[in-house]
């Protein structure tokens, strides 16, 4: 992909559109997508001003689509070594809100360091969520007026269930786990974690894989995570924001398509 983005500086904006249409000619569309979860992030830095009441006055836009609302906790720790090593809640609170549709497939997040809109099962296009997405995030800039734009990231929760007994994971994910061979080979559980970053681009994409306990119908659950972020400094109106967006997902496109093999394919088709 690196050639991509040295040409991309030549010829601007429209190379963009070419490796769009490239990256949509490439890749398959899979009928059981496994995508549980996918979720577009945005970022920013807030006037001192804006406080958590703020946020309520985003909730009157889009009351009618996301009835729901509930309040986003957090919790931020701290660690002492003196006397000893121990780990201390430095603060907590309430720093926005989740509003969820009536059907419970969607959730936006509306906070105090950004907006993020969650798109749960059944998941149908990138051209749905970006949308939907541009339309809140209007309402979000207009409610609260963004100083400016911090960071972007688009992440995709992929379930895979696989019939057991399985004898290698790579099998199905190629991003798996090696065993060495005098050890003893079933595996309970795993976590794998890898951050690559795209230099050409200033992104970096976190893969995560890991597995859930067997299901009843003797199944074993994947779970490939995908998180593409990239850290900015843009105007909350932006068309760049979303130029970037593209090029997030051509990435997430990259990782997915590389790391699965020809069974999951046959699985998901």
């Amino acid at each position: 992909m690196g050639y991509c983005y040295s040409v991309k500086n030549k010829i601007g904006n429209i190379f963009i559109l070419y490796i769009m249409v490239e990256n949509k000619q490439k890749y398959q569309i899979f009928s059981k997508a496994p995508i549980k979860e996918a979720l577009l992030d945005i970022r920013v830095q807030l006037k001192p001003e804006i406080k958590l009441t703020d946020l309520l006055e985003f909730q009157e836009a889009i009351k009618d689509q996301y009835p729901d609302r509930k309040e986003r906790k957090f919790a931020k720790y701290g660690f002492q070594v003196v006397p000893k090593p121990s780990a201390h809640l430095d603060k907590s609170g309430t720093d926005g809100y989740l509003f969820k549709s009536s059907n419970g497939e969607k959730v936006v997040q509306a906070r105090l360091d950004g907006f993020t809109f969650n798109k749960l099962k059944p998941y149908e296009s990138w051209k749905d969520l970006r949308d939907e997405s541009q339309q809140l995030w209007s309402i979000y800039t207009k409610t609260v007026n963004p100083v400016k734009v911090q960071r972007i990231a688009l992440r995709y929760i992929n379930r895979l269930e696989v019939p057991l007994p399985i004898k290698e994971f790579r099998d199905y994910i190629l991003t798996s786990l090696d065993i060495p061979e005098n050890l003893p080979q079933a595996v309970s559980n795993f976590f794998i974690r890898l951050e690559m970053p795209y230099h050409e681009i200033g992104a970096i994409a976190i893969v995560m894989h890991t597995i859930e306990p067997p299901t009843k119908d003797n199944k074993l659950p994947m779970i490939f995570d995908i998180d593409v972020s990239k850290e900015v400094d843009y105007e909350t109106e932006s068309v760049a924001i979303w130029e970037d967006f593209e090029k997030l997902r051509i990435i997430k496109n990259e990782v997915f398509f590389n790391s699965i093999t020809d069974k999951t394919k046959e699985l998901i088709k």
